[in-house]
């Protein structure tokens, strides 16, 4: 597996978290587990109706809506929508704050130093730029395929294939490394007991309950989320307290800050290796522009989403990271050992820190599964229904993409399978292949926005209810942030074999999708 430096992974985030090495408390399994989103809505005639002036966000609120519940159901044929606002609030809330945050953002910081907050931050401005171009999109245009479908309307059929399937990929071998991350969990709780089988319970129940009903995902992710962001808080709450001396042992001032090496100890290079740590651990954002096609507002829904959950999530991640190297010297080997929460928390004085952290971590792949399984059915239900997979997957009963649900899932069982078998070959390439695939999907999202803008602004300037901010300068600032990335990625020695592999299956895929795209224009006419 690539590697940054001796025990430092800089790999997936929380679309991969590489434990980088198995926390105190942890299971042995632990260590080196990767944890890794219909039809288009139809533009034209949407377009017509704009023309002809049946809706409008100003000075007629209802066709509005009702235009928009027009538009989602055209995107999502047959599907349930019966998601809620405070299920996509949670989910766009929670969905980003998973184990990669929790346990492998200790090799960021051990890199880094305290500079990790500066990662984080600069990352987050990233993420935060992406996000409100998904969100510009997907109110514009709901749909379950999400980037997919804006890729394949604004760049071509090949784009909407490749970013797909690269995704779904990247979902389901997710699930795989998630259940067995959570199994290791239970193994450690409860010694004597097979992982086989706690991966085929959570395996089981996750994939049942997704085959019920969309309201089920959405309670579940709701709780899930609601839990991981009372944890963040918990901590925020108690890492000011020890940073102002009124818990814990005494104020540190400045003094880790400042000293061990100072704020960059490890230079230019160590502030390379956060970055590139600090934007795997965002990831999961995607998600909640997905289930917004299955709710009952798409448009003010994932508006809402968006809005609210950006700053949060910024407070998030770069007020903990600064929580955490106020309180202990980065180089403290507890903080990659044991994680950086539970090292902090045993600063603190918590007791039991250690297995606080496990129900929370186990709490976050459980939440991931859930997710990945959702959103994987869901991707692969979109691409057939455009034409770009095998057609048995479009059906739906009871408002539910089932074969879709069971084929994920299925695959993701198959990775777990490959995981035990071939653990540093095949299973080891799944997880390079993806390991950039999240870069791979903003990078069609920013191309994707750019054109969708323009053409909104000609054709439809009443459906851009969310706008990306200074367009379309941020815009081409988030693309060039994704290139800055990639190139990081390759001028990283542990990290180069990794890209070139996600950037060999986004060309293998891109290929595909050109001949599925010409085969596909060849029997039209």
């Amino acid at each position: 597996m690539p590697t940054t430096e001796r025990g430092h992974r800089v790999t997936l985030g929380d679309f991969g978290v590489r434990m980088l090495a198995a926390p105190s408390g942890f299971p042995a399994e632990a260590g080196s587990i990767a944890r890794i989103l219909s039809t288009p809505v139809q533009y034209a005639n949407t377009t017509r109706h704009l023309r002809a002036g049946q809706m409008s966000t100003t000075t007629a609120p209802q066709p509005t809506q009702q235009t928009g519940r027009q538009a989602e159901q055209a995107a999502t044929p047959g599907l349930s929508h019966s998601l809620r606002p405070r299920h996509l609030s949670m989910i766009a809330l929670g969905g980003v704050i998973g184990a990669g945050l929790f346990v492998g953002s200790g090799a960021g910081i051990a890199a880094a130093g305290p500079s990790i907050v500066l990662a984080f931050a600069a990352s987050g401005v990233l993420v935060m730029l992406i996000m409100r171009m998904l969100g510009e999109m997907s109110a514009a245009r709901p749909a379950s395929g999400s980037f997919s479908v804006h890729a394949e309307k604004e760049i071509g059929a090949w784009a909407g294939f490749a970013s797909g399937w690269l995704f779904w990929l990247l979902l389901c071998v997710g699930v795989s490394a998630e259940a067995t991350g959570a199994a290791g969990i239970m193994t450690s709780w409860l010694p004597g007991t097979p992982t086989w089988m706690w991966v085929a319970l959570f395996m089981s129940f996750f994939c049942a309950s997704n085959l019920t009903a969309v309201k089920n995902f959405g309670e579940f992710e709701f709780w899930f989320a609601a839990i991981k962001v009372a944890a963040i808080v918990g901590f925020l709450v108690l890492g000011v307290l020890a940073v102002l001396g009124v818990v814990g042992n005494g104020a540190p001032g400045l003094t880790n800050l400042t000293g061990h090496g100072g704020f960059l100890p490890h230079g230019v290079n160590g502030l390379v290796t956060g970055l590139l740590a600090s934007v795997f651990a965002y990831g999961g954002l995607e998600t909640v522009t997905i289930a917004a096609a299955e709710s009952k507002d798409p448009v003010r829904s994932v508006g809402n989403a968006v809005r609210t959950a950006m700053w949060r999530i910024a407070i998030f991640y770069v007020g903990s990271m600064a929580v955490i190297v106020t309180l202990l010297p980065w180089n403290n080997p507890n903080v990659v050992k044991n994680g950086p929460y539970v090292a902090t928390l045993n600063l603190i004085g918590v007791p039991a820190a250690a297995q606080i952290m496990n129900v929370v971590v186990l709490i976050a792949l459980l939440s991931a599964m859930n997710a990945n399984i959702y959103g994987s059915s869901r991707m692969a239900y979109s691409l057939v229904q455009r034409g770009l997979g095998p057609k048995a997957l479009a059906r739906v009963r009871g408002g539910v993409p089932r074969l879709a649900v069971l084929a994920s899932s299925a695959f993701g069982f198959f990775a777990v399978l490959l995981n035990f078998w071939w653990p540093t070959t095949v299973f080891a390439w799944l997880l390079n292949a993806v390991g950039a695939a999240v870069l791979v999907v903003w990078a069609f999202v920013c191309v994707a926005q750019l054109r969708m803008r323009r053409r909104l602004e000609r054709e439809a300037p009443e459906r851009l209810t969310v706008r990306m901010w200074a367009f379309p300068y941020l815009t081409w600032v988030a693309l060039a942030g994704v290139v800055a990335v990639l190139t990081l990625m390759l001028l990283s020695q542990g990290n180069r074999v990794q890209l070139a592999t996600t950037l060999g299956a986004t060309g293998v895929l891109s290929l595909l999708g050109l001949v599925w795209q010409r085969k596909t224009v060849r029997s039209r006419s």
